[in-house]
């Protein structure tokens, strides 16, 4: 699937200050408290014809990248400039070159200057911030300015961690019926004294999730270990 980005990137509330009164901008949260301003073709039209003198403007109060990138079929290029206190203070760079270390590609080298904190050792792509700040996430304009947030930065994060809560109970719920139950839905419905229905359904995955917390259970820890559950449950 082809690629494409032209944007300007920096603090969520920055861009949010620096782009309030501007019908045509956008800004699309990132990871990392980052966000995200897509050029477009009618922001540029709404701006004073010499953009750099408006990525000076909103840099001073903070540090902001102007980033390119394009691909079609592994083929493609990274270009990436750095603002600062109303210049610019690196760049631009731009390469059609990815054998050498990912830190050191324009987007990535560009995010560390602006203290985009990298992954520790253990995370996935932790030398790939174009990949940390969620870069990814959509494919071209349209999908980031699609991607615009009206709310607060906390209020996209939380529902953010939110649908990554219930993706992940979803894939566990769909992994569950490999899981053996120490007791079966006939001995679990006697247990409670319930008819089939949706509690049912819950006892027999706790005692899914208890095997997959302690082991095989025995019937009678699963009776016991089962009844505590019912009873929380006002059941």
């Amino acid at each position: 699937m082809p690629y494409e980005l032209r944007a300007v990137i920096g603090p969520f509330e920055l861009l949010r200050s620096r782009t309030a009164g501007i019908r045509e901008a956008v800004v699309a949260p990132l990871h990392r408290r980052m966000g995200l301003v897509p050029v477009t073709e009618q922001l540029l039209g709404a701006l004073p014809p010499a953009f750099e003198q408006t990525l000076g403007d909103w840099a001073r109060g903070g540090a902001l990248a102007q980033v390119e990138a394009e691909f079609h079929g592994g083929d493609g290029y990274q270009a990436a400039a750095v603002w600062r206190s109303g210049a610019r203070v690196w760049g631009p760079v731009r390469t059609r070159d990815f054998t050498g270390p990912r830190e050191d590609w324009p987007i990535n080298a560009a995010l560390a200057r602006l203290d985009v904190a990298a992954g520790g050792a253990g995370e996935a792509d932790h030398r790939d911030l174009f990949l940390q700040v969620g870069l990814g996430r959509e494919q071209d304009t349209d999908g980031w300015r699609s991607a615009g947030w009206t709310a607060g930065y906390d209020e996209w994060h939380e529902g953010q961690l939110a649908r990554a809560r219930a993706a992940a109970e979803s894939e566990r719920r769909r992994r569950l019926p490999d899981v053996p139950a120490a007791l079966d839905g006939r001995a679990v419905m006697d247990l409670l004294g319930l008819p089939p229905g949706p509690l049912i359904g819950a006892a027999t995955r706790r005692l899914q999730d208890l095997h997959l917390e302690r082991g095989p259970l025995s019937p009678e820890e699963a009776v016991a270990l089962l009844r505590a559950w019912a009873s929380e449950q006002n059941a």
